[in-house]
């Protein structure tokens, strides 16, 4: 079944009210997404960020990152952790919670044939969730690593992970039990190829 990765929210400068809260928990998810993103990466899955634009309607989303990485502080180091590839990865701006409300990401996965989408990302109680409710009402397969994304509160992510695991059918176990099989990769139609040796 054709997957493909979204960081969402991910570039994210975390300068906003409550964000230290948040900050404890993105320190310990985004080491497990970078190396989710890599091994979908070598399976040939491609990764999508879904990124709040903030409301910086004038920027792109490779001005969005620059912002970001000029802006130092805990958005900094997530960015380095997570950076983007301008020339692999796919990128859609969103202007509320939902990856999919007013945006093209449903254009886009339709465009790349997927059926399964593996959620990552900020915050888990807030725009990872919306995203799964709009994946889910559109037939898209969930899989949501539960060390994979981070709220504000241990027990608003296990609440929310909880919710979409029950209402939403989301397999939600450890990233370490999500199997890209580089041996049989994974190649969606359209677009650029998510290999650097398709």
């Amino acid at each position: 079944m054709a997957t493909a990765l979204l960081l969402i929210d991910v570039v994210n400068a975390l300068d906003f009210e409550g964000s230290a809260r948040l900050v404890r928990h993105v320190r310990l998810a985004s080491p497990r997404i970078a190396a989710l993103r890599e091994r979908a990466r070598a399976a040939c899955v491609p990764s999508i960020y879904v990124n709040d634009n903030f409301g910086s309607w004038h920027l792109g989303f490779r001005e969005l990152a620059e912002r970001v990485h000029a802006g130092g502080g805990p958005g900094k180091k997530l960015l380095e952790q997570l950076a983007p590839d301008f020339e692999r990865d796919y990128f859609v701006l969103k202007p509320m919670h939902s990856g999919f409300f007013h945006s093209a990401l449903e254009i886009l996965l339709r465009r790349l044939a997927i059926r399964r989408l593996v959620l990552t990302g900020f915050a888990g109680d807030l725009c990872v969730l919306f995203t799964a409710v709009d994946a889910y009402m559109r037939g898209f397969e969930l899989v949501v690593p539960a060390d994979c994304v981070a709220s504000e509160t241990a027990a608003d992510n296990r609440r929310a992970l909880d919710q979409m695991e029950r209402r939403l059918g989301a397999d939600v176990r450890p990233a370490s039990d999500l199997d890209f099989d580089p041996a049989r990769p994974e190649r969606p139609r359209g677009g650029r190829p998510p290999c650097s040796n398709p």
